[in-house]
């Protein structure tokens, strides 16, 4: 697990109007390119047809303890360091166009969004790198800068209070990558990742849950010469409608690496991670003007259990703007002639 905390850039929010943006970061470090947490509430819900936009502010701090080992960049390829405190705050931009034709029975979207954003990284020692030299002493960086730029595309089907989803995304390097650097929203390498989902949502009852599995392939990061391992990330969440245009509820995660680090950079085997979490959400509705519909969710997670990860919380603030569904037509009088 190279960097550190490019555990931020993409992220899912989803609104009952379905709009999906999604933001990740990468294995390397103890973090994953897949951020815990991106995919919530109505996950699965078919969209209004037409261009949706969204703005998103994370908040992460991740911190891991003298005692725990993280292999880093920071202009040694490979060092194994001791301990990681890590914070970053993004304002993820996003844009989304939903397709009025069926795709094999569904509903089409393709998501592009990056972000701008500071992250600051701090580590306790070096303990070795490159041909077992020994460096000591801590070392911090802070750095303003922007994520890579990420892709997603997704179908959905709705059969009453049914709902599923498949999706595919990935990222496209910015090139704002920095090796000889300890703080980056980039990754260095591309990524992909691919699962499904379903959301049972019941208008009448106002009960929702939705669950979303997925696993991500790593390609090389060549600069520090390392791969990660194969993850699976399990993302779910349950709310109650509370009124037309309010819900509240729980969302949470299970992530795990799957298979070994690998490559000459991975001084710690196959450091496979691990993370649980849970926390609170609420979300609102707001009706626009001009036929498009807001609609504002806010949601934190808190790690309760980690492996061979630092221990992080994270905030969201997600606003998203979309066409709001059409109303259903009018139904005219059936008129008789005798």
């Amino acid at each position: 697990m190279t960097g550190h905390i490019r555990k931020v850039g993409l992220t899912i929010a989803v609104a009952l109007t379905g709009f999906a943006v999604s933001p990740a970061l990468a294995d390397s470090g103890g973090v994953s390119f897949w951020l815990p947490g991106i995919f919530g509430s109505l996950a699965a819900v078919p969209a209004a047809p037409g261009w949706a936009y969204s703005t998103i502010y994370i908040h992460l701090n991740d911190k891991a303890g003298g005692g725990q080992n993280f292999v880093t960049s920071g202009g040694i390829p490979g060092s194994v360091t001791a301990g990681l405190n890590a914070h970053a705050d993004v304002l993820v931009k996003g844009i989304t166009y939903t397709s009025p034709m069926p795709v094999l029975g569904g509903q089409a979207a393709f998501t592009l969004l990056t972000a701008p954003g500071n992250v600051g990284v701090g580590i306790d020692a070096t303990l070795t790198g490159p041909r077992g030299n020994t460096i000591s002493g801590g070392a911090s960086d802070n750095r303003t800068t922007l994520t890579d730029v990420f892709y997603q595309g997704t179908l959905k089907w709705n059969q009453g209070v049914h709902n599923e989803l498949v999706y595919l995304t990935g990222n496209i390097p910015s090139g704002t990558y920095d090796s000889s650097r300890l703080a980056n929203l980039s990754f260095g390498f591309p990524a992909i990742d691919a699962g499904a989902g379903y959301t049972y949502l019941d208008p009448k009852s106002g009960h929702e849950f939705s669950i979303v599995g997925g696993l991500t392939y790593n390609f090389t990061n060549s600069a520090l010469r390392y791969q990660n391992g194969i993850d699976f990330h399990l993302d779910w969440a349950a709310s109650q409608f509370v009124s037309k245009t309010v819900h509240v509820g729980i969302a949470g995660y299970y992530f795990q690496q799957i298979t070994d680090d690998s490559g000459p950079g991975a001084r710690l085997g196959g450091f496979r991670g691990m993370s649980v979490g849970i926390g609170p959400q609420i979300g609102f509705m707001i009706p626009m003007s001009d036929g498009y519909q807001g609609y504002l969710n806010i949601r934190g997670y808190k790690d309760l259990e980690v492996e061979n990860r630092p221990s992080s919380w994270s905030t969201w603030v997600t606003f998203s703007l979309s066409q709001a569904a059409s109303p259903p037509a009018a139904t005219k009088p059936i008129v008789r002639k005798y």
